[in-house]
């Protein structure tokens, strides 16, 4: 594994914490209880584009672990 491989791990495990906290807030705002206190934040896109990273900086880290 060299440093780009763990680079680019590092990246992909903070885009799934990324994509995890932006799941939870999606959750959460599904469920408020006052519908008129929206927010400003899009969870959907955030959570959207940060598994969409995860998965490729990830499935391209795997695939060289596994290629050696």
């Amino acid at each position: 594994m060299n440093d780009s491989d763990k680079i680019m791990a590092v990246i992909g495990g903070i885009a799934v914490a990324l994509a995890v906290i932006a799941w939870l807030g999606d959750r959460r705002r599904m469920k408020r209880r006052d519908l008129d206190r929206v927010g400003f934040m899009p969870w959907t896109s955030v959570f959207f584009f940060a598994l969409m990273a995860a998965v490729l900086l990830l499935g391209v880290v795997g695939k060289d672990l596994f290629r050696s």
